[in-house]
């Protein structure tokens, strides 16, 4: 299956003097799902955590060779996803992704 999509990049930033924030900055990769694979994990929550353990193969560019160590999410169907790891195999990277990504903001349901 082929893929195009988002990948989140954090870079820390001092947003006040001696505050240092994570931002995020989108780019957007084509590449291929690898496998697609789901699993669910029980926990201590109300409802279980659903994860993904898929892995997806992008053709990097040099940004993405020289800042794969910032990557933190891939958009895929619909949802940003956790990046677990990042396997380097020039001229691409692979990117097994796993629960879903927090960014942090939070919207409001009416």
């Amino acid at each position: 299956m082929k893929f195009y999509g988002p990948i989140g990049y954090a870079e820390t930033v001092e947003t006040k003097p001696g505050v240092w924030e994570e931002q995020i900055a989108e780019r957007m990769y084509y590449g291929d799902l690898t496998r697609n694979t789901r699993r669910l994990q029980s926990s201590e929550t109300l409802n279980d955590d659903i994860n993904v353990a898929n892995e997806i193969s992008i053709v990097a560019d040099p940004f993405a060779n020289e800042h794969f160590y910032s990557m933190r999410y891939v958009g895929f169907m619909g949802a940003k996803w956790k990046i677990s790891n990042v396997e380097v195999q020039y001229p691409r990277l692979i990117l097994t992704i796993g629960g879903v990504y927090n960014d942090g903001q939070t919207t409001s349901v009416s």
